[in-house]
């Protein structure tokens, strides 16, 4: 299965405390670390890890970091000939901090991210020929979204968009999509409605619906997912884990449900897959680290059948 995946490629600087600070707060004895990530670097690690052949386009500075991060994708067999290097501006940076119970604050420099353009990606596209699926992130330029989108769209694969970090999107881009994934905080910014529970969710996706969108799945974190097709809404419960680091298990998600439905699953079981991936990822440090390989999740999941 090829997979092709347009987003972001961001380096990680991540500092763990026992909290996160407040604002004008400053804590000591945090540990720092730095991992390569970016939503689209990491869906895409995600997916090769997970059985894909996946080619990454995106847009990287011509710095340590932009080096390192092209390693790091090369190492995972994920080609990297479409990742563009730009002269002028810095790679992106991620500054995130993770608290003891895994839950993190992220803040994003995007740097090259946004240097790359619908005309870079409408010739990546032309290059690279048939792909299954288009998996993308919201960490560049809107019209680069919209382009990849539209060329996917022609082209007959599926298109995943994981609407982070959020923003309103118009009907045009919302056709196109065949999944759409928000989080929680996500679906609320889209659609103007605040979203604590289940139910709250049922109360939004029905806007979304309205706007174009065609089958949704929120993910919740600890709360599992919720999902929206054909009428139909289906919770797809969280699998129990002791969380270390919550950072990229979103993205984690996004990557093995674009596998899963490249295998030629239905979006349930799919979503099930995705969710176990997702579940493992969280129980180790780091965005890309942390992502698990294909016959970790099959022996995740066998155990939980014995359990169960």
């Amino acid at each position: 299965m090829n997979i092709v995946v347009v987003g972001s490629l961001n380096m990680d600087l991540v500092v763990r405390m026992p909290q996160i600070p407040r604002p004008g707060e400053t804590l000591l004895g945090g540990v720092f670390k730095t991992f390569p990530g970016g939503k689209g670097a990491n869906q895409a690690v995600a997916a090769a890890r997970l059985g894909a052949h996946v080619t990454m386009i995106g847009c990287i500075g011509d710095d340590g970091f932009g080096k390192e991060m092209r390693v790091a994708l090369e190492s995972e067999g994920i080609d990297t000939t479409h990742v563009l290097v730009h002269p002028e501006a810095a790679t992106g940076v991620a500054l995130i901090q993770v608290d003891a119970q895994g839950q993190n604050s992220i803040a994003v420099a995007s740097g090259a991210n946004f240097r790359l353009s619908g005309s870079d990606v409408d010739k990546a596209m032309q290059a690279i020929g048939k792909f299954d699926a288009l998996v993308m992130p919201l960490e560049t330029q809107l019209e680069t979204v919209y382009t990849a989108v539209k060329i996917a769209s022609v082209r007959g694969a599926i298109v995943i968009l994981n609407p982070a970090p959020a923003q309103v999107l118009p009907r045009e881009i919302l056709e196109l999509v065949d999944v759409l994934i928000p989080n929680e905080h996500e679906l609320a910014l889209m659609t103007g409605v605040p979203v604590h529970s289940v139910v709250d969710v049922s109360l939004a996706v029905p806007k979304l619906l309205q706007l174009g969108a065609k089958k949704v799945i929120v993910t919740m974190g600890g709360h599992g997912a919720v999902l929206f097709e054909d009428g139909h809404e289906a919770l797809i419960p969280a699998c129990r884990v002791q969380a270390v680091d919550t950072t990229a298990a979103g993205d984690c998600f996004v990557g093995a449900l674009a596998v899963a439905l490249c295998e030629g699953r239905s979006l349930l079981p799919a979503a099930e897959f995705a969710s176990a991936a997702a579940a493992l990822s969280v129980t180790r440090e780091g965005a890309q680290p942390s992502l698990p390989h294909r016959e970790e999740v099959v022996q995740f999941l066998l155990e939980r059948r014995k359990i169960q």
